[in-house]
């Protein structure tokens, strides 16, 4: 009877151990998250859009298109477009990254640190970036260069948006 009750109480004890110091905590639900991702496609249809559109309007451009991480999925350079146009957009997509905002509204919003996020080398506060985003969660954004001003590479960016507005709200649906 001793022995049965010192195994009772042993048992006890481990049991009460495990429940008070886990040897790893319980998986939270915040602990692992889904993260949406543009295809290749898409990224590809979005600067060939702004590419085109700037092309409409007469303008040699370059568009790129980030990921969430400001990682390039796609880049596409006009003809004529001169070669540091790519890296501008590049530099201009970072923007929207660091900020979620168009790199317009960074320049406008935070004009007090503009100049020195310039220098960060992946980020440039100039117009024609803007975010791409699917039901309400960020996943890239989309920079046009070349045009002659930055209103008008947002113009082109905004109509490549426009173009697929649709997969991009129902996306992953």
């Amino acid at each position: 009877m001793e022995t049965r009750n010192r195994w009772k109480a042993a048992l006890t004890g481990m049991a009460a151990a495990l429940l008070l110091f886990p040897g790893h905590a319980p998986a939270q639900e915040q602990d692992v998250v889904s993260v949406k991702r543009m295809s290749m496609e898409l990224a590809r249809d979005i600067a060939q859009g702004a590419v085109e559109a700037c092309r409409d309007k007469g303008y040699q451009v370059s568009a790129v298109v980030v990921d969430r991480g400001g990682d390039m999925q796609a880049l596409l350079r006009d003809v004529y477009a001169p070669r540091m146009t790519m890296d501008i957009a590049r530099q201009k997509a970072g923007a929207v990254i660091l900020s979620g905002t168009s790199s317009a509204q960074v320049r406008e919003n935070r004009s007090d640190i503009a100049a020195d996020l310039n220098h960060l080398g992946e980020v440039l506060t100039m117009e024609g970036a803007l975010p791409i985003e699917s039901q309400g969660s960020l996943i890239g954004a989309v920079s046009v260069s070349g045009a002659p001003g930055g209103d008008i590479d947002e113009e082109c960016a905004q109509s490549a948006l426009d173009g697929v507005a649709d997969r991009l709200q129902f996306g992953g649906m």
